[in-house]
């Protein structure tokens, strides 16, 4: 479990109880509102009004140049390309707009481009390889706003080409017969954080000359799975098309659909953005990470339904390989940390293998920016170049970095949080080298829980966890709410699938509840009975053969009235010694004495066999306030051979003849010189 920052929203009580009052609300709903801002009857209206008006969709920049080029493509009998994406925006959106073209009996299909070989976006060689199959018009969904010179190359081939995108344009757009996209400077919609399908969709609705009302029903299935798969913000619109589009998956027609939901064994229950978000989703990106989106596309639109279980089963298979392969790449990873332990104080943690799978980089990245709480580059390749994947946390703009060291690059793109990016084999030391560089001159911001309402734990009950509906579906933007419980005592630790789960009854006074820690081994779990805690959590109504019952979910936790401040501050010290420097403004009080040195040895030998969580060995000393002196404590004696950190985190003290000598540690010589020249 990485430690976090906690950020506690303070609700204005009073305007939730107005709230409550004023518009029906459970008055823990109107307080979970005001500490999203929804704090007005008029703010409330809009967000839980799920049959909130669609905007036009000729309010987005050129599609009435988009509506007719295709409708005269279809009238002349004229072949048309979708160009859509292997990731499952780009599959949906590409499924969507090949549906609605069949149906109106056009001369459609899809073209997507392999995830491997081809890349993201529109290439030349696709573009020739569309024009020589005779079509006439190609239209992009989910990507083509940086395709200038493909789309100039269309052009001079004799195609028509229609953009519709989700992407920020560059400063100059494409030479395209219309480009639909709600990034154009020149667009004035309400919404401009449509994924790839929700402009598909918009462009239909423009098509047919219908609102979204009447479409929603028709095309909603594939409108939430794109969309939530995007981790677009889920709110004003989006919310919208999300929240009736999953009635309408739930409802769907589509065999693709149906076989999906069942072979990944999310049906037997209302499908929710949970569902979609960690099921559903995830198996039509592997198809494209692990081989070919295509099987993707014809899953979500063929009409037989043996065809399509067939095609699910096998997607079933890519996901599994695809589990494998991440797992692999960890397990790699975990020993590299246990080659070079150092490598896990750089502020960017950068890896690469050839021999890694490249479709489930990005996957990686963002475990390990999790795990770790710093930005992550997951590098592989062959033939002389490298791909990464880069995944950041808030307020670490990995783009910049990029940006700074572009002249080591062959490509690269992206946003704050995540980007991806080319370069030569040989240039893959100076690109790392480049890049801690010019992070060193980067406050490394700290990873942030966000805590919606500080509760009571009497607070939590079935009438609770009932009431947080009103908010779904949850995403980016509209996040699933996380409560604080405060000074809750650990009375019990207990196991969970044997032990790869952990349960904790707790209590506060006379309340108790149970609360499940999912991931968190329980041998490994750093808390023991007797400590008293604060936990942010997660709850959810659960029902089980037609029993409703409530789940408390650990989501982080640390000890009761830590100043977080202040221990983020001492890490980022600690690293710092780590990486060979020093913190600014260092004094002897951040590194180990030779008291010190002795009294967490002494801790670590009355506490054998378990994790330890640094902060309570800094409690437990008399040291809270120095917990960077007790981080390089545990270094100097692995150095020395006193001690080993074990792969779950515990420390063991080892057997070791004679008495051992401080002055042979290099990495205590090494602090104090380092304190010495500040």
């Amino acid at each position: 479990m990485t430690r976090k920052k906690w950020q506690v929203a303070a609700p204005d009580k009073n305007a939730a109880q107005m709230l409550a009052e004023s518009c029906g609300l459970n008055p823990y709903a109107a307080l979970l509102a005001c500490a999203r801002g929804i704090d007005t009857p008029e703010k409330a209206a809009a967000f839980f009004d799920a049959g909130a008006v669609f905007s036009d969709p000729f309010e987005l920049p050129d599609m009435r140049e988009a509506v007719d080029t295709v409708n005269t493509a279809v009238e002349a009998g004229e072949r048309i390309a979708v160009f859509g994406d292997y990731d499952a925006d780009g599959v949906t959106a590409a499924a969507l707009l090949v549906s609605y073209l069949k149906m109106r009996e056009a001369d459609a299909f899809a073209y997507i481009p392999e995830r491997l070989t081809e890349g993201y976006g529109m290439s030349a060689d696709a573009v020739e390889k569309l024009a020589a199959d005779g079509v006439k018009l190609v239209i992009t969904v989910d990507n083509g706003i940086s395709c200038l010179d493909e789309i100039r190359l269309a052009n001079a081939l004799g195609m028509n080409v229609v953009v519709t995108d989700h992407h920020k344009p560059k400063a100059e757009l494409p030479e395209a017969a219309a480009v639909v996209d709600a990034y154009r400077e020149d667009c004035r919609c309400a919404c401009k954080e449509y994924a790839g399908v929700g402009v598909a969709f918009k462009l239909v609705c423009a098509l047919e000359g219908l609102p979204a009302e009447d479409l929603i029903a028709e095309y909603g299935d594939l409108v939430a799975l794109g969309t939530i798969a995007d981790a677009v913000n889920l709110t004003g619109e989006n919310r919208t098309l999300v929240k009736l589009g999953l009635e309408a998956l739930n409802n769907t027609a589509r065999p693709g659909l149906k076989a999906l939901i069942e072979t990944s064994r999310v049906g037997g229950k209302p499908v929710d953005a949970v569902s979609v978000g960690f099921a559903l989703a995830p198996r039509i990106n592997a198809a494209g990470r692990m081989g070919s989106a295509a099987r993707a596309l014809e899953l979500l639109t063929t009409e037989d339904e043996e065809t399509a279980l067939a095609l699910a089963l096998e997607i079933e298979e890519e996901n599994e390989a695809r589990r494998k392969a991440e797992s692999e790449i960890l397990r790699d990873i975990a020993a590299k940390f246990e080659e070079n332990p150092c490598l896990r104080y750089d502020k960017i943690f950068i890896a690469y293998s050839q021999n890694w799978h490249a479709g489930v980089a990005g996957i990686v990245a963002a475990r390990m920016a999790e795990s770790l709480g710093r930005p992550c580059i997951i590098l592989t390749g062959e033939d002389g170049t490298m791909r990464g994947s880069c995944r950041s946390i808030e307020g670490f703009p990995i783009y910049d970095i990029l940006q700074a060291v572009s002249d080591c690059l062959l490509h690269f793109g992206g946003h704050a949080l995540a980007a991806g990016l080319e370069l030569e084999s040989a240039r893959v030391n100076e690109f790392i080298g480049r890049v801690r560089e010019t992070a060193e001159s980067i406050e490394m911001p700290v990873p942030l829980q966000p805590i919606d309402i500080k509760l009571n734990p009497g607070s939590l009950n079935l009438a609770f966890a009932e009431a947080l509906s009103l908010f779904e579906p949850f995403g980016n933007g509209n996040a699933k709410p996380v409560f604080g419980l405060f000074s809750m005592t650990v009375e019990e630790v207990l196991p969970l699938a044997g032990g790869k789960h952990t349960k904790l009854l707790l209590a506060k006074g006379a309340q108790k509840i149970a609360a499940v820690c999912f991931r968190e081994e329980t041998q490994s779990f750093p808390y023991a009975a007797g400590e008293v805690v604060d936990l942010a959590v997660a709850v959810e109504k659960n029902e089980y053969m037609g029993k409703a019952s409530l789940g408390v979910y650990v989501q982080n936790m640390r000890l009761s009235g830590s100043d977080d401040d202040a221990v983020f501050r001492a890490y980022r010290d600690y690293e710092a010694f780590m990486r060979g420097g020093s913190p600014p403004d260092a004094d002897a009080a951040l590194i180990p004495d030779r008291e010190l040195l002795a009294k967490v040895y002494r801790y670590f030998k009355s506490n054998p066999g378990k994790r330890h969580d640094m902060e309570l060995v800094a409690r437990g000393i008399g040291s809270p306030n120095r917990l960077c002196a007790v981080l390089l404590a545990v270094e100097v004696l692995k150095e020395l051979g006193i001690a080993v950190a074990t792969p779950e985190g515990a420390v063991m003290l080892l057997e070791k003849e004679g008495k051992a000598n401080l002055d042979d540690s290099a990495f205590l010589t090494g602090f104090q010189k380092a304190v010495a020249e500040v």
